[in-house]
């Protein structure tokens, strides 16, 4: 009989940690005279994507931080685009931003910390991060054309100031060389993705504590 309740109440734990899991989601709507913005996320997922910004790099680049992240990812964004794409990259970085924070909670159990060295042909990113809620991003990397295609280079780094500030990330991003820019800005998301994936994970150690002694994040 102990045996059996032993089994049945193993099977519930595994039970409620499978549901925990599926419940790390994050859903947010941003609605501006700019933009239009709509994201929702699962953290444990397998990487499946739906983005459709009307930035078509820009919707690439958003493939590959859902793919090497694992998260599955939907967006659906309509800006101002006539104008030009600032305001569909930075409006769509504070939404994600937002949904992942919403996504990640309250930190129990997690990793918090995350970072990546990645190559990709020419070039070599570096980034590590904190899911802290203590914004900061340092952004070291040199694209050597102004555009790829149409999109505006310079946008790689309003994305990733937009994430880091409504996500609460502190975020270092590195270019160690590289002289293709569309090598370097989509090694520049992977490698954002791959330090994301370790940093969400959680410690089978530690399932039940916040990763401080502070006791809070």
């Amino acid at each position: 009989m102990n045996k059996l309740f032993s089994i049945a109440a193993s099977k519930s734990i595994e039970c409620f940690r499978k549901n925990e899991l599926s419940m790390r989601s994050g859903k947010t709507k941003r609605k501006t005279a700019e933009t239009e913005i709509s994201v929702f996320l699962k953290l444990d997922g397998t990487g499946k994507y739906k983005i459709n910004t009307g930035v078509g790099f820009f919707d690439h680049m958003l493939e590959q931080l859902a793919r090497h992240s694992l998260i599955d990812l939907e967006i659906e964004a309509n800006g101002d685009t006539h104008i030009d794409d600032h305001h569909t990259v930075e409006d769509t970085g504070i939404a994600f931003g937002q949904a992942l924070a919403q996504a990640i909670g309250d930190k129990v159990g997690i990793n918090r910390y995350g970072w990546c060295l990645l190559p990709m042909d020419d070039t070599l990113i570096r980034s590590a991060l904190d899911l802290s809620s203590r914004p900061f991003l340092y952004f070291d990397v040199d694209m050597p054309t102004e555009k790829i295609g149409t999109f505006d280079t310079g946008l790689v780094r309003e994305f990733f100031q937009a994430v880091s500030t409504h996500g609460g990330i502190t975020l270092h991003i590195e270019g160690l060389h590289g002289y293709n820019s569309h090598h370097i800005a989509e090694a520049t998301f992977k490698s954002f993705a791959k330090s994301l994936r370790v940093a969400i994970d959680k410690d089978p150690r530690n399932l039940k504590s916040v990763p401080t002694t502070k006791g809070k994040l």
